[in-house]
């Protein structure tokens, strides 16, 4: 079985080419797989398979809105096995891995999601480097809430991205503090707003400026995952948590926003709702993984 590694922002994945979603994607082999010592190593998995197999074999209940049978579909699983909604450094290296292998040549296709359809344009793709925007769907509100870390209570806004984020914005905190804190351990939150789990980011307000882009600096817990390096959909709800805490209606405003991550840097953009996402993807290496190590899974 081959499969490619790859990052948006040190945001890691193994990629399994599956079109006729011919694998068994158990909890425990996707959790094997992602573990640093036993396996790969990697943040998710992401199955690049046809829409249609995905449905035929069980895996989804059916076409998702917006989705055709032949469309490509990003069946992404956290690293602890877990089936997750929608992510958006997956989506950019899940497109940059199809215009690659020539699966994808026009350079805007849509992918397949959970959450539903993202549209993609592949602005460079090689062998290696690619750079690619996300059409990341509609921003909302959910509402105030807060989140516990290291004692301390940390007034958020939970903001779903086709899935839950509380996204905190302390305006106290600089980006060396940040990069201080303790994020070994999941934040608390309030399980009756999340029921499901929340991805939690914490995020300074935002700068001046920078050839008319204000920033802000983040980190991120991800549920079933633990702290990682970048999450797409994360850098979508800090930069939303950030505008509205500037007074920008979601739903009625236009802004853009570079998210600083402990990977890299994103920008997004927010349109009366809509949110874009645009950032780099890196294909590592290829390899196979040995059938017998698998079957113990």
């Amino acid at each position: 079985m081959e499969f490619t590694k790859g990052h948006g922002t040190q945001n890691d994945f193994v990629i399994l080419f599956d079109p006729e979603a011919a694998l068994e994607l158990t909890e425990s082999r996707v959790a094997a797989l992602c573990d640093r010592q036993r396996g790969l190593g990697a943040d998710g998995v992401l199955r690049v398979a046809w829409t249609e197999p995905l449905v035929e074999s069980g895996v989804l209940d059916a076409l998702p809105e917006g989705i055709g049978p032949d469309d490509w579909f990003m069946d992404y699983r956290n690293a602890d096995g877990s089936i997750a909604e929608m992510c958006g450094n997956g989506t950019r290296v899940f497109a940059h891995f199809l215009a690659v292998i020539g699966a994808e040549t026009s350079g805007e296709f849509v992918v397949g999601t959970r959450a539903g359809a993202r549209p993609v344009t592949v602005h460079a793709a090689d062998p290696v480097h690619g750079e690619v925007t996300v059409q990341m769907g509609t921003v909302r509100e959910l509402g105030a809430s807060a989140a516990i870390l290291e004692g301390s209570t940390y007034p958020g806004i939970g903001i779903d991205v086709g899935n839950p984020h509380l996204a905190c914005v302390d305006p106290n905190l600089s980006a060396e503090a940040l990069a201080k804190l303790d994020l070994r351990a999941a934040p608390g939150y309030d399980p009756g707003m999340f029921p499901q789990g929340v991805n939690v980011e914490i995020l300074t307000a935002l700068g001046d400026p920078v050839d008319g882009v204000r920033a802000v600096d983040m980190r991120v817990y991800e549920r079933g995952v633990g702290e990682t390096r970048s999450c797409g959909t994360g850098t979508v709800a800090a930069a939303a948590a950030a505008l509205v805490r500037e007074g920008f209606v979601l739903a009625e405003d236009a802004g853009e926003v570079r998210v600083r991550v402990p990977g890299g840097t994103v920008t997004v953009g927010i349109d009366h709702g809509q949110a874009l996402l645009r950032g780099p993807s890196v294909l590592v290496a290829s390899g196979r993984i040995a059938a017998r190590w698998w079957d113990e899974y």
